[in-house]
């Protein structure tokens, strides 16, 4: 980052003395007033909940203009490496910064298809589960797990076992999700392939038997690992300032990432793709598309409670970047699997019709986001619809990772230690219980 030359002064109404701060600014985006020295210099702190104007960390990964629509994994557009790069080479440049040539990939690809069969013991490990218990639970467990059958790449401060960590992370999640989905099947676990892709090793240990294997169907391997590139990465949300908060802490890698996991379970993260595909299974079970505008006008009553769920981010205050490929990639999978006349996919676009064009939901800028489509492609390809957050914490694992080492790597990183504003009793002294 890069000082200003300009200043930000605070002033207080009382006559007490302004205070200056200094202005830095980022090669893009808005500048930040740097604050660091605030309650030294004044006894008070801010107040930010949801940290909706606070800048928690310097990152050069992801950059996300909300009001243009744009998404940046390191400098490219979103829409160019979703076309143009598979999910290995978006995330070796985040890795790593850059995108690998073709000698870079052939290593990376080793790297990662040699590390992806998991410990023989976790199996042991995932069978204390119950059948039924949610893929979630299942993957924090197993994810924090991860930390006690390799702990021989736990030492935080050298690189070589951060380095291995990263691939061991990576190249495990999808083995770990395959797994969860086949133990709550009761079914064998499928072990990886070497000779197929990232996606298309995913796909065969979810779908193939022992007594019938699985072949891979282009369109859906292209689809999956398109929606693996759309969900990498997506700058300081929840889940990946979790990671970054519980690393600060020092705690080895297998554990910040666990902690990860469990922030996207939450309905408001990485939850909203299966809400989406509730909701219009719901609309489709209520009378279908004929009550599309009758859903809609609910969703305009505030009284009615009814959520529109798919629409609108937090960021973004246009068209998410994400969601336009999705729509495309959505129409690609259901024609090629023959369910071109999908009901939930007609629902979803006249929904998406609607919203573009009712005045209510322009003024508040509810453009359809990534979460509109996955999860009808998802539900095409034949996965279930509890195990679509975890397909979310499989792609968003790389991310995660490139934040915390990025952290780590960083000299100027400290635990991280918000500061509140308190509203409790002042002190008091304890009363005998007999006078209570």
């Amino acid at each position: 980052m890069k000082l200003s030359e300009k200043k930000a002064t605070l002033s207080f109404s009382d006559g007490s003395n302004p205070v200056e701060f200094p202005v830095y600014q980022g090669t893009v985006g808005p500048d930040v007033v740097d604050i660091r020295k605030l309650y030294g210099q004044t006894g008070m702190f801010t107040y930010d909940p949801g940290f909706m104007s606070t800048a928690s960390c310097e990152s050069a990964i992801t950059y996300i203009d909300g009001d243009k629509g744009q998404l940046l994994y390191r400098g490219y557009p979103i829409e160019q490496l979703a076309v143009n790069c598979d999910f290995m080479e978006t995330s070796y440049l985040l890795l790593n910064g850059e995108l690998p040539n073709a000698a870079q990939k052939a290593d990376f690809n080793h790297q990662v298809t040699y590390h992806t069969m998991v410990n023989e013991q976790m199996q042991f490990f995932l069978r204390g589960f119950r059948r039924d218990a949610h893929p979630m639970a299942i993957m924090t467990g197993l994810v924090g797990a991860m930390a006690a059958f390799y702990h021989d790449s736990t030492d935080i401060t050298n690189p070589e076992h951060r380095h291995i960590s990263a691939i061991r992370l990576i190249a495990k999640m999808p083995t770990l999700v395959a797994m969860t989905y086949k133990y709550s099947q009761g079914q064998p676990f499928i072990y990886p392939q070497n000779d197929l892709s990232y996606t298309g090793n995913f796909l065969r240990m979810m779908f193939a038997t022992p007594c019938e294997d699985y072949k891979v169907n282009d369109v859906v391997e292209r689809a999956l690992d398109r929606i693996f590139i759309l969900h990498a990465d997506h700058e300081q949300n929840a889940s990946t300032s979790t990671v970054r908060l519980c690393g600060s802490s020092g705690t080895n890698p297998f554990a910040a990432i666990a902690a990860g996991v469990a922030c996207l379970w939450g309905p408001a993260h990485g939850g909203a793709n299966e809400a989406c595909l509730n909701m219009l299974e719901q609309i489709q079970a209520n009378g279908g598309i004929a009550k599309v505008g009758e859903f809609m006008e609910q969703v305009k009553d505030k009284e009615s409670g009814v959520r529109l769920m798919g629409f609108g981010h937090r960021v973004y205050k246009n068209y998410d970047p994400r969601a336009k490929l999705m729509q495309e990639t959505c129409k690609e999978v259901l024609t090629a699997l023959g369910l071109e006349n999908d009901p939930l996919f007609k629902l979803a676009m006249e929904l998406e019709r609607i919203a573009l064009e009712d005045p209510y939901f322009v003024e508040r800028k509810l453009y359809p986001n990534v979460d509109f489509y996955s999860g009808i492609v998802q539900r095409a390809i034949g996965i279930p619809t509890s195990l679509f957050t975890a397909i979310f914490a499989l792609a968003r694992t790389v991310g995660w990772v490139a934040q915390w080492n990025e952290m780590i790597s960083d000299p100027a990183y400290k635990i991280g230690r918000p500061r509140q504003l308190f509203t409790g009793d002042t002190a008091r002294d304890v009363v005998e219980i007999a006078k209570r």
